[in-house]
C-alpha cells in the first residue's frame, strides 16, 4: 500500500482570526443594529468550525451502497437524486433534444462593467437557431456568479490528484458548512449537464486562457471524468481507502460521455486558437463527440480594435454572426444523427490500455 503523504495543512484559525473573517459579511453600518445577535451567530459558527461539521444533515446510505450504515450527507445524496432522474430523462428516446447553451463570459450590464457581454450576444443567436431546429436551449450563464448574491463554483481541491475514487461523483467537497463553503452552484450546474444531449460553450479569451467562471466548472467537472458514485465506498473522504480502491483497478467511468458538443471562442488580440484546442481537448477526453469542424470555430472580433468600439464591431461583422449560427446548425444536426443511430463514432468501443 502506497503510503498518504502528510505535513501541508496549517494550524486552525484561532477564535479572534475566525471572528474576524466571520464578520466580514457584515461590514454594512446596517448590521450594527444586530450586533449580539451577529454574536450569537460567530459563536455558532465558531463551534461548527472546531468540530468539523461539514454535513451536520446525514442519514445511513442504505442498500444499494458499499457501506449501507455510513452516515451520507443528505445534501449529497438530494443532488444524486436529482442526477439520476436527469439520466432518465437525456435516455428518454421520445424526449425533446436539449443543448446546455453555456455563456462563459463573467460580464454583465447588472454589475461593474455596466454592459452585456459580446458572448451573450452570441450565446442568444446560438439560442435562436436551436429553438428553431426544435432544440431545447438550456442558457447557464456563468456571469450571474459576478451579479446575483450567494452564486458562486468553489474551487475543485484535488482530491483525484490523491486517488481517482475519492473524487465522487456528484462532489461531495460541498458544501462544508463547517468551513462556511455553502452556496455551491455545481449541484445544480452537475443537473443540467447531465440532462443535456449537446453543449455549447461560447467564451471569450481572457489572458489567453479559458474565463474564470468556466474554468471553475471545468476544474468542478473533473467527477465526471472517473469520479466514484459511491462515498460510502471510501468511508467518505478517507485517502487510505481510496488510494487501495484504485490501486484494485478502478474502471474510470465517464458519466457525461456520449453528448455531442460546440465551442465558439472570441477575442481581439490573441489566444482564440490555444483556448479552442484546450477546450476540445478536454471536452474529447471526457468523451463527450465532436461533430465536424462547423460545430468548432474561433474568430477575432475587432482586431486591435479600441474595447469601447468592440460591439459596434460585432454589428460589423455579420460572417462571425453566421458562423455562430452554423455552429448552432451542426451541433443540432449532430445531436439528431447521434440519437437517431446516424453518427458513427469511431474507436468509441475500444479499451484504453491506461485509463485515467
Amino acid at each position: 500500500m502506497t503510503e498518504v503523504r502528510k505535513g501541508q495543512t496549517p494550524p486552525m484559525l484561532e477564535r479572534a482570526a475566525f471572528g474576524e473573517r466571520f464578520r466580514h459579511n457584515f461590514f454594512d453600518p446596517a448590521f450594527r443594529a444586530e450586533d449580539a445577535a451577529i454574536a450569537r451567530l460567530e459563536e455558532i459558527a465558531w463551534q461548527a468550525y472546531q468540530e468539523g461539521r461539514k454535513a451536520p444533515l446525514s442519514s445511513p446510505a442504505g442498500p444499494g451502497f458499499a457501506d449501507p450504515a455510513y452516515e451520507l450527507s443528505d445534501e449529497w445524496r438530494a443532488t444524486r437524486e436529482r442526477l439520476h432522474a436527469a439520466q432518465a430523462r437525456q435516455r428518454d428516446g421520445a424526449a425533446p433534444s436539449r443543448v446546455l447553451l453555456i455563456c462563459a463570459s463573467p460580464r454583465n450590464d447588472g454589475t461593474c462593467p455596466g454592459e452585456q457581454s459580446k458572448t451573450h450576444r452570441l450565446t442568444l443567436l446560438a439560442s435562436e437557431v436551436l429553438s428553431a431546429a426544435g432544440v431545447q436551449p438550456d442558457l447557464l450563464d456563468l456571469s450571474l456568479m459576478t451579479s446575483q448574491p450567494g452564486l458562486k463554483i468553489h474551487p475543485c481541491k484535488a482530491c483525484v490528484s490523491t486517488a481517482m475514487p475519492l473524487c465522487h461523483w456528484p462532489c461531495s467537497c460541498y458544501p462544508n458548512h463547517s468551513l462556511g463553503q455553502v452556496g455551491d452552484w455545481m449541484a445544480e450546474i452537475y443537473e443540467r449537464w447531465v440532462a443535456a444531449h449537446g453543449v455549447l460553450i461560447v467564451t471569450p479569451v481572457h489572458w489567453y486562457q479559458a474565463t474564470s467562471p468556466l474554468k471553475l466548472m471545468i476544474d468542478r467537472l473533473v467527477c465526471a471524468d472517473g469520479g466514484n458514485p459511491d462515498p460510502t465506498s471510501t468511508g467518505g473522504k478517507d485517502p487510505a481507502k481510496a488510494k487501495a480502491l484504485e490501486l484494485e483497478g478502478w474502471p474510470y467511468p465517464k458519466h457525461l460521455d456520449g453528448r455531442a458538443y460546440g465551442l465558439v471562442v472570441h477575442g481581439d488580440v490573441a489566444g482564440i486558437e490555444g483556448v479552442r484546442r484546450a477546450l476540445a481537448d478536454w471536452l474529447d477526453w471526457m468523451g463527450l463527440i465532436a461533430v465536424g469542424p462547423e460545430a468548432r470555430l474561433d474568430r477575432f472580433i475587432g482586431y486591435w480594435e479600441p474595447y469601447a468600439t468592440s460591439h459596434d464591431s460585432l454589428d460589423a461583422d455579420t460572417a462571425v454572426q453566421e458562423e455562430v449560427r452554423n455552429v448552432a446548425r451542426a451541433l443540432a444536426q449532430g445531436i439528431d444523427d447521434l440519437r437517431a443511430g446516424r453518427l458513427s463514432v469511431p474507436g468509441a468501443a475500444l479499451k484504453h490500455p491506461r485509463p485515467k
